[in-house]
């Protein structure tokens, strides 16, 4: 394992509601890591089931390990998901940030120490805006489904966008001074993610720093979120943040490329 420092390398922001059933796994994944060099900051939105007994119980035996990890939680009512994933940008302490949410969980036990092992590539000065990898979807119990139908592209820029979310937001970790500079908009209420991601892209290009295809499966993703449930209105949000961000015509087109597409894969 490696050695802590005062600064984590990566602060994993975990938001719960009423997250009982599935939060273990997402928590038993985090304590598993083989990187120490890790915050897991828990955002709970005052959760009335067992999710609080759970977090309790993971905060207990982390004390025991021979290099406790840092774990912090803040409990407090929000204004929903986004809300309470902009409350996690504001207190993260480490260099990276990524979310992971209940019953997701990081792909190997190792994941988040390759997805490390790529910084020795660049200047400690110039370390990448992003680091990114694919994503497996997994059920309630946390089989696998299938791999993402949608591939993270080699090289990522800001337009790659136009043609969904190639990256699953769970694999897309943002360094921590950027992604605070870019809130998520609160007027999104189902694909504030989208647009979050296309506007760190965008900030990332502008400063002309790298974005990173670490090559690796980093997550594996639960198939139920807030997106998946609210489908038919994410669809309609995302077309009108693709516009915002892309133009009418382009957003138009691309939709209809989309309709060609699902037809053709029937």
């Amino acid at each position: 394992m490696s050695k802590s420092t005062n600064r984590p390398q990566f602060t994993v922001i975990t938001v719960t509601y009423n997250a009982g059933k599935t939060i273990q796994r997402t928590l038993d994944s985090v304590a598993e890591q083989t990187l120490d060099d890790i915050e897991h900051l828990i955002i709970d939105g005052c959760s009335t089931d067992c999710t609080m007994q759970l977090i309790q119980r993971y905060v207990e035996l982390n004390a025991d390990r021979e290099i406790p990890r840092a774990i912090n939680l803040i409990r407090e009512p929000d204004e929903g998901l986004y809300d309470a994933m902009n409350k996690g940008l504001q207190a993260a302490k480490g260099e990276y940030v990524l979310f992971l949410n209940a019953g997701d969980k990081l792909h190997e036990p190792n994941t988040l120490e390759l997805a490390a092992s790529h910084l020795a590539k660049f200047n400690s000065s110039r370390h990448p805006a992003i680091l990114y990898g694919e994503t497996d979807w997994v059920d309630d119990a946390g089989r696998f489904l299938r791999h993402r139908r949608l591939k993270a592209p080699e090289q990522l820029t800001s337009r790659s966008f136009l043609w969904g979310m190639l990256i699953c937001h769970q694999s897309f970790y943002v360094r921590a001074d950027i992604a605070r500079s870019k809130p998520y908009n609160l007027a999104w209420h189902f694909s504030a993610d989208y647009d979050w991601c296309i506007r760190i892209m965008q900030l990332a290009e502008r400063r002309g720093l790298a974005m990173y295809n670490t090559g690796l499966i980093l997550t594996d993703y639960l198939a139920e979120g807030l997106t998946t449930r609210n489908h038919r209105r994410s669809l309609m949000e995302r077309l009108r943040i693709m516009a915002h961000h892309y133009g009418w015509l382009s957003a138009i087109a691309a939709h209809l490329w989309f309709c060609i597409r699902a037809v053709i894969k029937k």
